[in-house]
């Protein structure tokens, strides 16, 4: 089955007790039994919910996983399956990474008794030379948040598997339809559905999946246990909105690789991150990886005086936190997604102070040209 087609047959799509053609949203956080020794499929939604159950049957479609588990948020998902590891434990993760991801590292885990080793992910060896004898998962983010740095996962996959280590992939900017994780050997593929699997803004939600029964059976437990489930309507709205991801996707790809070649000739732009210009260092990889350079490019304009000029001037996308939605949205990463991120930190990662994170939606591009290169001839 096509990616067209599975992001709307892929999974059941109707409601098994009605034959209602959209699967009904239960908003009910209890249901009725009908005795006190036997129960039906469904009796509290902290432990499952028939819309949120429907949900994670479709993620696990385009997942092409045996099993998934929907979260309250993104970062609920990825600390569902961080802090299932134990005290004493030893983590490798790509330093070029989200700020919230970044936080939860650095000022959690520790707390734990568990300890990251953050490695430049562009080279795998990296990753091989970060090994302690209590490595348990190595922890990717590729393209990274939000530099766009690419990490060779089947080289890393490969280190992983030599050492019995846990492999851990945050594919929000690709999501399983443009990189299929999964099928090349990550363990946990984790997704801010928040971005564009929901792709309407209207939603915190995250999901993790897998094709090993013990993983799926110890994430669901902390599901339950943490209380960190999704909630139904945020399921709801989110059933609705993947049936529209595939073309969403294809749309904002387009309009990102069109929008990274006006970038990368325009003389007031000192550089541009995209995994499908040729010019990117890893496009080789990312490409025999990932079907496209992904809905994200992001630029540095060169100063906090010109992105506020530019910022101020643009018009169509919106000035915003988070990505991923059908409306282009534009971010200023050392204010807004690293802005929890040391400034010595921040600078080595790369988020410098003219550096801008560009989401694209389904607009048509020459009005999002248009309006990108009116902003830059404010700049001076």
């Amino acid at each position: 089955m096509k990616i067209n087609t599975k992001v709307i047959h892929g999974y059941p799509m109707t409601d098994k007790y009605t034959g209602s053609s959209s699967i009904p949203l239960y908003q009910s956080s209890t249901f009725s039994q009908a005795n006190i020794e036997e129960s039906y499929d469904h009796i509290y939604s902290r432990f499952s919910n028939p819309t949120r159950d429907a949900l994670s049957e479709a993620i696990c479609a385009i997942e092409n996983a045996k099993f998934a588990e929907v979260f309250s948020s993104g970062m609920a998902a990825i600390s569902a399956v961080l802090l299932n590891f134990s005290q004493g434990d030893h983590i490798v993760a790509c330093k070029n990474i989200y700020g919230g991801s970044f936080q939860l590292m650095t000022e959690f885990l520790p707390r734990y008794g568990i300890s990251v080793t953050f490695v430049d992910a562009t080279n795998p060896m990296n990753y091989q030379q970060a090994i302690m004898e209590n490595t348990k998962a190595f922890y990717i983010e590729t393209p990274s948040n939000p530099t766009l740095q690419v990490t060779d996962l089947k080289s890393v996959i490969g280190i992983a598997q030599q050492h019995n280590i846990i492999t851990i992939c945050d594919n929000t900017f690709m999501t399983p339809l443009l990189s299929d994780v999964i099928s090349l050997g990550i363990d946990f593929s984790i997704n801010s559905a928040t971005k564009f699997i929901n792709g309407h803004s209207d939603v915190i939600l995250g999901t993790v999946a897998t094709n090993n029964p013990e993983y799926a059976r110890w994430l669901h437990k902390s599901a339950v246990a943490i209380g960190s489930i999704a909630a139904p309507f945020d399921s709801w709205l989110t059933m609705r909105g993947l049936k529209s991801m595939a073309m969403r996707v294809e749309r904002a790809s387009e309009n990102a690789q069109k929008l990274a070649e006006y970038l990368n000739e325009h003389p007031k732009v000192q550089h541009v991150f995209y995994p499908g210009l040729a010019s990117h260092p890893n496009h080789i990889i990312h490409m025999q990886q990932s079907k496209n350079g992904g809905m994200v490019v992001s630029f540095d304009l060169g100063s906090y005086e010109k992105v506020k000029r530019f910022l101020d001037a643009v018009r169509i996308p919106l000035v915003a936190v988070s990505l991923g939605g059908i409306e282009s949205i534009i971010s200023y990463p050392k204010m807004m997604s690293h802005a929890c991120i040391p400034e010595e930190e921040r600078l080595l990662q790369g988020v410098t102070d003219g550096l801008l994170r560009f989401s694209l939606g389904c607009e048509d591009i020459d009005d999002l040209l248009a309006d990108v290169g009116s902003a830059l001839s404010q700049i001076q």
